[in-house]
C-alpha cells in the first residue's frame, strides 16, 4: 500500500512541478499581452479551465503526502513529514495568496500591481512544488533497489 501511495504522490507532485514552472515562466507573464477588452472573459475562462486541470493532482498530492507522513516507508519518516509540510504549505499559499489575487483580478482587471502580486504568489508556489518534487524523488531513490 505504501508503494502505491508513494507512486501517486510522485506522479501528482511531478505533474504539478512541471505545470507550475510553465505557468510561472510562460503563462502568467503573457497575461499582460491579452488586450484589456478581452482580458475579463479570458481570465474567467482561464480560471475555470485551470481548476479542471489542477484540482485532482493537487488533491492527490495533498492526500498522498499526508498519508506518507502518517505511514512512511521504512527510514523515510523525516522526508515524508517534510513532503507533507510542503504540500500543506502549497495549499496555504494557494488559498491565502493565489486565489485572492485571481479573485481581485476577476473583479478589478489586470493592473500592474495585481499582476505582480499574482506572479509573486506563483513564484512561491513554484519553489515549494520544486522542493516537494525533490523530496519525493529522494524518497523514490531510497525505496527503489537500483542494484
Amino acid at each position: 500500500m505504501t508503494e502505491a501511495v508513494l507512486v501517486a504522490c510522485v506522479g501528482s507532485t511531478l505533474f504539478m512541478v512541471g505545470l507550475t514552472w510553465f505557468v510561472q515562466v510562460v503563462h502568467y507573464p503573457l497575461f499582460s499581452r491579452v488586450g484589456q477588452d478581452s482580458f475579463p472573459a479570458y481570465h474567467e475562462e482561464h480560471s475555470a479551465r485551470t481548476t479542471w486541470v489542477v484540482a485532482a493532482p493537487m488533491l492527490i498530492e495533498l492526500a498522498s503526502s499526508v498519508a506518507l507522513a502518517l505511514n512512511p516507508p521504512d527510514g523515510l519518516a523525516a522526508l515524508a513529514t517534510v513532503g507533507a509540510a510542503l504540500a500543506i504549505a502549497i495549499w496555504a499559499v494557494t488559498l491565502i495568496l493565489a486565489v485572492p489575487a485571481h479573485s481581485a483580478i476577476g473583479r478589478e482587471g489586470l493592473g500592474p500591481d495585481l499582476h505582480a502580486r499574482l506572479q509573486r504568489a506563483s513564484l512561491i508556489r513554484t519553489w515549494l512544488w520544486t522542493l516537494h518534487g525533490a523530496v519525493v524523488l529522494a524518497m523514490v531513490v531510497d525505496v527503489i533497489d537500483l542494484t
